[in-house]
């Protein structure tokens, strides 16, 4: 049987032919078919519906666009959509929703009073969210603060929103969830290359090459590292650095300007000490052992305090004890005046005892010089009487 190609004339207002029509009766129009026009479809559409501009018009109280899949072959998709135009009771929302049928979700929404441009994709596949001409793959654009909200709703994992936002003072990620923290914010003033990652994993503060696994580079003369525990940190000791190693560590001062560097180092071999040394390979210049043991290569200098008089004994007001006073206050305290008591198993001051014992060596030698001149009277006077 052949088939029949049917053609209604313009302006033609079918009424009934697409959404269900109010008598009871329907009519079944086998073969293909055009219109040449437009065409309206719906219980509402009149004699006489304006059409101008609109190929197809759907007016009704409810209007529904079905796409009703009657695949029955097995492996054939089978799922009917529809374009769904608001809610149908009172009250209900205007939308324009694409609706999965089978599962009756809506999949895709647009409320009736979303903004202009809420959504658009261009010729080049770039999605703008509040602009018409996106820049990139997704382009958002707000006028205070636009930003991306990802939200996880999980009763076994837990609820978690996270929030990136922009604005015209930084680029930030809020932790919601947690009361709006900000771990993560980029002021708009921040410089270049303020924090990059290389492809080694290193990353690099002020540096887009960055050497170590934490490289920080300034071109300014403020190139630093802080470490602080602010006002209001609960009181006590704590480990602020700490370098740890399967071997030997250390710690280099480079002076580029004067050409001279420095090291602090944890000896990798035994006896494994503490050690100072510049660049120059003679030996450290300092050595601590695990004892307490201190080495230096050079001589030791100090600038304490010589409260015990020292050079002062030469002076006329000088108060020099006599012989005897010196001799009687030795026996009485147990130790040189001036150097003062000297635990056996304990720690000492050796600025100050070496103070001390430079003024009790000057006054000795007063007194080795008064004695010698006693001693030198009475060797005259014998000499006198023999």
């Amino acid at each position: 049987m052949s088939q029949h190609h049917r053609f209604f004339r313009p302006g033609l207002v079918v009424a009934g032919l697409l959404a269900a029509s109010a008598a009871p009766a329907q009519t079944l129009l086998l073969g293909p078919y055009s219109i040449s026009g437009d065409l309206c479809a719906g219980d509402d559409c009149g004699l006489l519906e304006d059409l101008t501009g609109q190929t197809v018009k759907l007016k009704d109280e409810n209007t529904r666009l079905r796409f009703a899949d009657s695949s029955t072959t097995a492996g054939f998709a089978t799922t009917d959509w529809e374009l769904t135009a608001n809610d149908s009771g009172s009250g209900g929302f205007d939308y324009f929703a694409i609706r999965n049928v089978d599962s009756n979700r809506q999949i895709f929404r647009l409320e009736g009073g979303a903004p202009a441009n809420a959504l658009y994709v261009d010729d080049l596949g770039q999605i703008g969210l509040g602009t018409a001409i996106p820049q990139e793959r997704l382009h958002i654009v707000g006028d205070s603060g636009p930003g991306i909200r990802m939200e996880q709703f999980n009763a076994t994992l837990g609820n978690q929103i996270w929030q990136i936002t922009g604005s015209e003072q930084s680029f930030a990620l809020q932790n919601v969830t947690a009361s709006g923290a900000v771990p993560l914010q980029v002021s708009t003033s921040a410089p270049g290359d303020s924090l990059f990652v290389g492809a080694s994993g290193n990353v690099g503060l002020g540096d887009a090459t960055p050497d170590a696994a934490l490289h920080i580079s300034r071109g300014d003369g403020t190139a630093a590292l802080l470490v602080e525990n602010v006002a209001g940190s609960p009181g006590g000791t704590r480990e602020m650095v700490k370098l740890t190693n399967t071997g030997g560590s250390y710690i280099t001062f480079d002076n580029q300007q004067a050409g001279t560097i420095w090291y602090f180092t944890h000896e990798q071999a035994a006896p494994n000490r503490f050690l100072i040394a510049d660049g120059v390979a003679d030996g450290p210049e300092m050595t601590v052992n695990a004892a307490g043991d201190l080495t230096i290569q050079g001589r030791l200098f100090t600038a304490g305090s010589c409260s015990a008089g020292c050079d002062r004994v030469f002076d006329a007001d000088y108060p020099l004890p006599t012989i005897a006073e010196q001799a009687a206050l030795m026996k009485a305290n147990k130790h040189l005046p001036n150097v003062g008591p000297t635990p056996e198993d304990g720690p000492f001051n050796i600025t100050a005892m070496t103070g001390g014992m430079l003024n009790e060596l000057e006054k000795a030698h007063l007194y080795i010089a008064e004695l010698e001149e006693r001693l030198a009277a009475v060797e005259a006077h014998l000499a006198r009487r023999d």
